[in-house]
């Protein structure tokens, strides 16, 4: 049965509050970035993940699917397309002032699209949540976190196609334990 206890404290720290505090940590913001550039992971999701699990929580698969499906769209066709046109506008806004102001208004857009995903990811999570099992308690132990995320997200394995080369393994790796140890050591703003 799901802890009353749990998810009213999640209700009282919205998802974007977490996801602030928790991606400019030491070493997040870093992590994040090599997991979606490497190996394609949705940022907003694994802060998502992150954020329940900070509250003794996780999703339960079967609802997860459904949602995780709707918020791919999201992600392809609203957040990449920004990211992918403001990372190609970068090499042309480094000479052109005008272009550098449209490349920070793209990037202000792409930050909207992703705290719009995250609103989603959380009415989703606190909506109902008795009438349509979406969450249930979750026990994890520090040294599984990684593990646990990694589960979450359909990554248990480092030998991904790409990932031949042992750089890779290590930095993807890395990133995985970083996010589990400040998600271990995480403490709501006050």
């Amino acid at each position: 049965m799901l802890d009353s206890n749990r998810l009213r404290r999640l209700e009282q720290m919205p998802l974007w509050d977490f996801a602030l505090a928790f991606y400019s940590a030491p070493n997040v913001e870093d992590a994040c970035l090599t997991l979606q550039d490497t190996l394609g992971i949705d940022v907003c999701e694994l802060l998502f993940h992150g954020w329940l699990s900070v509250h003794g929580l996780e999703a339960l698969p079967g609802p997860l699917d459904k949602q995780r499906k709707e918020r791919e769209v999201w992600q392809r066709e609203v957040t990449q397309a920004l990211r992918h046109l403001r990372r190609r506008l970068k090499p042309e806004a480094q000479e052109s002032a005008s272009i550098a102001t449209l490349r920070k208004m793209i990037q202000q857009a792409e930050l909207q699209a992703e705290r719009e995903n995250l609103q989603r990811w959380q009415i989703w999570a606190t909506e109902n949540p008795d009438d349509d099992a979406r969450l249930t308690n979750c026990a994890l132990n520090s040294h599984d976190v990684a593990k646990w995320l990694q589960d979450r997200l359909h990554f248990t394995e480092l030998d991904k196609d790409c990932l031949c080369a042992s750089g890779a393994r290590d930095s993807i790796s890395n990133a995985w334990q970083a996010l589990a140890t400040r998600l271990d050591r995480f403490e709501s703003p006050r």
